[in-house]
């Protein structure tokens, strides 16, 4: 399934400050005239294709990203692959060629399309991928605008460089206005084989991470917490065989993160004119890694997720987890340059570009936030409640009566910039003097008040199958909790405003307001030591698929058992999350599930074929995947 051509492994070899920073690929600008640097920058990054029609080849070349040639997949010889803009209303063709000695295949992440079109073998329906050599022709309608992406669903060929990004403009003016519009598309790189990632990770899950505790942290905990309490956690994590650190399987040891191709020796340079208005497009194309994304010195409006139009938000900072998009809006009111700065989740290293004025004048890159530890809130623990030996906390015991409960964060991001929404938005369909009144007789904020109204399902009881009971699962959780307003570990009171899934809305309002007609409850599972994951307790291999009704309305609710966050992605169809707010649910293609928590959403069941559906981690794909049938 999985290519074993020869990648050069001399990555790892890197000092740290090399690893994290990269090497330039295509040499340096320094030095070159104003006019000749201004050239330069037009050519950074991938090209931009436009029309209806596009001829795409997959093949491979040589790249150098840190000072070691390896091999990359590329599309019409680009790593990232070509931006495809296209334009809503339109019917596409996307001729695609494959020549590698492999089998090869597109998906276009987050566009509604034909099951046939939507380029996943063995389960789009009739597509079994495009053999080395042939060309396979994407014909489908464009009925939605936004920023999505493409990238491989065949083996590991999405971690090696095969992923774009695609803008469709809409048919009908936006409800906002911008001077600029750059995409920001974000990306780890290893010179290792990624067969060779995977079997690493199977054999020791913490194989990359180089972030476990010291010696000064133990001081730092005693100072702090005293002996007692430092001496009790530290026996926890041992005896859960778990560490607190554990934030990402793959790292900057062996990752380079990426900036529309740029390393972050180079960098990626976007150019501005003071007082314009920016539209940055950010797009998680990443195989196995979660941006923390600020630019120092400017607020961010958000205005669209995954595509949709959402109530502008202004926040500092916002976390876009793998396969995820956001849109933003920046104003510059000076002649300042500003860092675009994505540091990893697990803060192992950092993707970084520039907004300048000035192809000459360079932004200070910000200092990495402090390395996060997760707590029990993350491991989906109340150690209030747990009375129990956490010896017994084995994978081979049956822990069906342990109480581990998620503590609801109750953070406050009422930072809404309302004139934000004033100048950029129409509301005159929202009931903005409602929403004035409530906060005048001192109502929490509209997106507190939309989590308050989801508590009756954090005091929903949960069950477990069978199926998770065995080797294939070594965590539980008994009462997950809705987080929607927990901005996640590392970003939890940090003094900036981060957004949060409580901060989204529908522009124009819930799409689909019956009541579901269902409800399917799937647990993420796994097993951190053997390296198992599944949905569960059953990988895909073992697993029936999903059967959905066509014209149904489907309730989703995920429970994430384990201590990492996922990034679950339904093909074919929205997904409607459930924010407590019924009037405004905002759609997403792809929703990430925190550690210990629960999450739900409504799925119009409005495409007739077979989708699949699964974490975006590439290296947990292989298990947390399931077939969704719809007839």
């Amino acid at each position: 399934m999985h290519s074993n051509k020869y990648r050069s492994g001399a990555g790892i070899s890197l000092s740290r400050r090399r690893f994290v920073q990269g090497f330039a690929a295509g040499g340096t600008l320094a030095g070159l005239s104003p006019s000749a640097l201004y050239a330069a920058l037009q050519q950074q990054g991938p090209q931009t294709l436009k029309g209806n029609t596009f001829n795409l080849t997959i093949g491979e070349q040589v790249v150098n990203f840190t000072g070691a040639a390896a091999r990359a997949t590329t599309v019409n010889g680009s790593l990232p692959a070509p931006v495809l803009r296209m334009r809503q209303g339109d019917e596409v063709t996307l001729n695609v060629t494959n020549l590698l000695t492999e089998d090869s295949s597109i998906h276009w992440h987050g566009l509604i399309l034909p099951s046939a079109m939507d380029g996943v073998p063995g389960v789009s329906t009739g597509f079994s991928g495009i053999r080395p050599g042939e060309t396979f022709s994407y014909r489908f309608p464009l009925v939605q605008s936004g920023t999505y992406w493409y990238h491989s669903h065949s083996g590991f060929q999405e971690q090696t460089g095969l992923y774009g990004a695609i803008v469709i403009d809409p048919a009908e003016p936006e409800p906002f206005s911008y001077d600029r519009d750059y995409v920001v598309l974000l990306s780890d790189w290893s010179d290792e084989d990624p067969n060779a990632i995977y079997r690493k990770l199977k054999k020791l899950s913490h194989y990359y991470n180089f972030s476990e505790r010291t010696h000064a942290d133990l001081m730092h905990d005693i100072r702090n917490k005293g002996i007692g309490t430092t001496w009790n956690e530290r026996r926890m994590w041992n005896e859960m065989r778990m560490t607190d650190r554990d934030l990402s399987d793959v790292t900057g040891y062996t990752y380079t993160f990426l900036m529309n191709g740029q390393s972050p020796a180079q960098g990626w340079t976007g150019l501005f004119r003071r007082g314009e208005r920016i539209r940055l497009r950010f797009i998680n194309s990443a195989a196995m890694t979660f941006f923390d994304v600020r630019i120092p010195g400017l607020n961010m409006t958000v205005i669209a997720a995954d595509g949709q139009y959402i109530e502008p938000i202004s926040v500092e900072e916002f976390r876009i987890g793998v396969a995820e998009t956001y849109d933003v809006i920046v104003s510059p009111s000076d002649d300042s340059a500003y860092a675009i700065f994505a540091q990893a989740m697990d803060r192992s290293g950092y993707a970084r570009g520039t907004l300048t004025p000035d192809p000459a004048l360079n932004a200070e890159v910000p200092e990495m936030d402090p390395v996060p530890s997760l707590s029990h809130t993350d491991m989906g623990m109340d150690m209030r409640s747990m009375n129990h030996d956490m010896a017994a906390m084995d994978s081979t015991t049956d822990h069906s009566s342990h109480d581990m409960t998620v503590v609801q964060n109750s953070m406050d991001h009422s930072g809404h910039d309302m004139a934000a929404m004033e100048n950029t938005m129409d509301h005159s369909g929202h009931d903005m003097g409602t929403m004035d009144s409530a906060m005048a007789q001192g109502a929490p904020p509209r997106n507190e008040r939309a989590v308050l109204n989801m508590s009756d399902f954090n005091g929903a009881p949960v069950q477990h199958a069978d199926t998770e009971y065995g080797p294939h699962v070594d965590m539980r959780a008994e009462q997950p909790r809705y987080r929607l307003n927990d901005p996640g570990v590392g970003l939890r009171n940090n003094g900036r405003r981060v957004l949060t899934y409580a901060d989204l809305y529908h522009l124009r309002g819930t799409v689909d307001t019956r009541d579901p007609d269902r409800e399917v409850e799937l647990h993420l599972t796994g097993n951190m030591g053997r390296y198992m994951w599944s949905i569960d307790g059953v990988k895909f291999t073992d697993a029936e698929p999903l059967r959905w009704k066509l014209g149904e309305q489907v309730r989703v609710t995920l429970v994430n058992d384990t201590m990492m966050n996922h990034p679950m992605h339904l093909h074919g169809m929205w997904s409607d999350l459930e924010t407590g707010d019924n009037d405004y649910l905002p759609r997403k293609h792809t929703v990430i599930v925190q550690p210990g928590s629960r999450i739900s959403y409504r799925v119009t069941v409005d495409a007739e074929g077979s989708w699949a559906y699964h974490c975006h981690l590439l290296y947990h794909m292989l298990g947390m995947f399931r077939t969704v049938t719809v007839s």
